[in-house]
Formats: structure tokens, C-alpha cells, sequence
């Protein structure tokens, strides 16, 4: 597709095994966040544990993370900081959680030209988080798991 797909998940404690599993689902190298990794189009990355993620000179940065207690806003400190320090193309999605991280940083995606998306909330198992970004009225589609797939890929093209 030409993108660079991050994926940043509320793992606090334990570590996570989606760069393990995510593997036999993609043909895409599938990489576990380290400092000062290079975003690279046609990876997919995942954030580590414990961990607020920043973007710098078209690498990431991990931080301690920021709010220990209660639910993270790992997925708000990592859109703010794309909005601020990445001048490409920014596509935002948010899915199936608890809370409403990344709800409060979409505006700001929007600002810089970013396409949003949320999660149908009857096919989130948790519809907090897509609940909480359709609330703000930045998002700009509201799919399926399998649409948003698809959608990804119908704006990869069109971009390209």
C-alpha cells in the first residue's frame, strides 16, 4: 500500500505479542518499537509496553510512559506529537477500547489534513474509545473493521 501502519495499544504491564502474531496475518514485516526506528512505508509497527510514542525526523521515540495510572493516553500523545513533527499523510483510526484516548488529539489530525476513522460501534467489543472520537465530530468515516481495511487501502491509492 505505500503506508506505514503503527499500531499503539493500551499495554501497560505485560508485554505485548502482536508483533509475534501479527506476522502469519500479513505479508508486511511486522516490527516491535525501538528507539530510533525508522518509519519505513509497508511495515507494520507496534508499540511496546509501558510506553508513550513520539515521532522525530521520520523516526519514533519512546518516552516513559506519561499518565501510569488509570487508563494511558498513549494513543493521544502519539497522534499529537504526528501532528506536530510528521509532514506526511496522516490516516487516524480508532478502535474498540475502554476510555477515550485519541478522541482529543483528532482535531488536531484534522488541522493538518488527516483522515479519521472510528470503528462502527456495534462491532466494537468495547465501544468507548470510537464512541468518544464520533462524539468530538472529527471523524470523517465511521466503518467496520473490514471496511476500514478497505477504505485504508481505497485512500492509499489515491494518494499514491
Amino acid at each position: 500500500m505505500g503506508v506505514a501502519i503503527v499500531i499503539v495499544n493500551h499495554i501497560t504491564k505485560l508485554p505485548t505479542m502482536l508483533h509475534e502474531v501479527l506476522p502469519s496475518h500479513t505479508t508486511m514485516p511486522v516490527d516491535l518499537i525501538s528507539e530510533n526506528l525508522l518509519i519505513e512505508p509497508n511495515r507494520v509497527f507496534i508499540i511496546p509496553e509501558n510506553r508513550d510514542l513520539h515521532v522525530h525526523n521520520g523516526e519514533f521515540h519512546l518516552k516513559p510512559i506519561s499518565k501510569p495510572r488509570g487508563w494511558p493516553d498513549v494513543i493521544t500523545v502519539f497522534l499529537r506529537s504526528l501532528t506536530h513533527h510528521w509532514d506526511g499523510k496522516l490516516i487516524a483510526v480508532i478502535v474498540s477500547g475502554y476510555d477515550g484516548d485519541g478522541a482529543a488529539a483528532l482535531c488536531g489530525i484534522k488541522e493538518v489534513g488527516g483522515i479519521t476513522i472510528a470503528q462502527k460501534l456495534d462491532t466494537a467489543l468495547q465501544p468507548d474509545m470510537p464512541e468518544s472520537a464520533i462524539e468530538t465530530g472529527y471523524i470523517d468515516f465511521v466503518l467496520s473493521p473490514e471496511n476500514i481495511a478497505q477504505e485504508i487501502m481505497r485512500i492509499a491509492r489515491v494518494e499514491a
